[in-house]
């Protein structure tokens, strides 16, 4: 159990042995563990480099020492903290590590071609989550995301929460746009709400094109087909794709609505959900797909149209289109 404090398990029993049998002789350890006298010495000496024991000689009988444990409510916090500040260096040294990783994946690459690859197909959805998380490791300045969708699935936010930890602690910046459906998933909120903690910054629309993602200005992950986030992903790297990418994320931010705030009503007392839904029933879209646009179930929808048709004290949904037209709510 005290292995990761530098003991191994038989150095601990003999730790443990004296802690419960003060002052004991070396013949006495060695009797009741029924090991070697080397070994019992080494596991000693192993006790005493670690500053977990003590020997008293002139306390001895029969020419032998007499060991006792050192309390360990003061001995091994201080090997606990040893160890942690070992750990933050072999952490250091893993991120310095990381960067120039980084700076040699990409100068290789640049001089291999003249450039990475404009743009790489991603097969499937594993290929793609995989491509994230290296993404996300070696994201040194910015990550922007677009995540469609409404709620997130647990295991989604199980396998998110160390990469976009490890991120913040390197100084990234992290900003996403959800949509205004995931307010109302708990879990979605609660993980967004941590990481706010943290210093990732997070907004609302009711409606996002595409699922995005772009990092550090110089690499943009698309869908192969909006339609269908299983297919797989293009990872684009010309700087124009990125920069356009890039363009469309930020006009998207600055109409985004914070996380702290909830969507404020227009002049007509619409939410930005409510003038949304209008705006695609008015090109067309049945319930349905105005449902998956929206992120939100059916019965959302349905039940929001109900509100609307009541507020506008009409009938039917032609009635309401053209009362929504006077108006000029659409």
């Amino acid at each position: 159990m005290l292995e990761v404090l530098g003991l191994d398990a038989r150095t601990e029993l003999v730790y443990r042995l004296v802690l419960e049998e003060p002052e004991l002789r070396l013949d006495e350890i060695v009797a009741r563990l029924g090991r070697s006298e080397d070994d019992v010495r080494r596991a000693l000496d192993q006790l005493a480099e670690l500053c977990l024991l003590d020997d008293d000689p002139h306390g001895a009988e029969q020419g032998q020492p007499v060991f006792r444990a050192l309390d360990p409510a003061a001995s091994l916090p201080f090997l606990l903290s040893r160890r942690e500040a070992e750990l933050a260096r072999q952490q250091r040294g893993l991120e310095v590590a990381r960067d120039a990783m980084s700076v040699l994946t990409t100068d290789r690459g640049r001089r291999a071609g003249g450039g990475f690859d404009v743009v790489k197909r991603l097969e499937g959805l594993d290929a793609v989550r995989e491509r994230l998380t290296e993404l996300a490791e070696l994201a040194r300045a910015e990550c922007l995301s677009l995540l469609p969708g409404g709620a997130q699935s647990p295991d989604t936010l199980e396998a998110s929460w160390p990469l976009d930890r490890r991120a913040l602690e390197r100084g990234v910046r992290l900003r996403s746009i959800y949509q205004d459906s995931f307010r109302n998933d708990p879990p979605t909120l609660r993980y967004v709400n941590r990481l706010g903690t943290l210093g990732a910054e997070s907004r609302t629309l009711p409606t996002l094109p595409l699922v995005m993602v772009v990092v550090d200005g110089e690499v943009a992950l698309v869908p192969l087909d909006p339609d269908d986030g299983r297919a797989g992903a293009l990872e684009l790297r010309s700087k124009g794709a990125v920069a356009v990418a890039r363009m469309l994320f930020e006009q998207l931010w600055v109409n985004a609505t914070p996380l702290c705030s909830a969507p404020a009503r227009d002049g007509n007392g619409l939410t930005p959900q409510e003038d949304e839904l209008l705006s695609l029933l008015a090109k067309g879209h049945t319930d349905a797909t105005a449902a998956r646009r929206l992120g939100v179930s059916l019965r959302t929808v349905r039940r929001m149209n109900a509100e609307l048709t009541a507020r506008m004290q009409v009938r039917s949904r032609f009635q309401a289109g053209a009362e929504a037209a006077r108006r000029g709510w659409v």
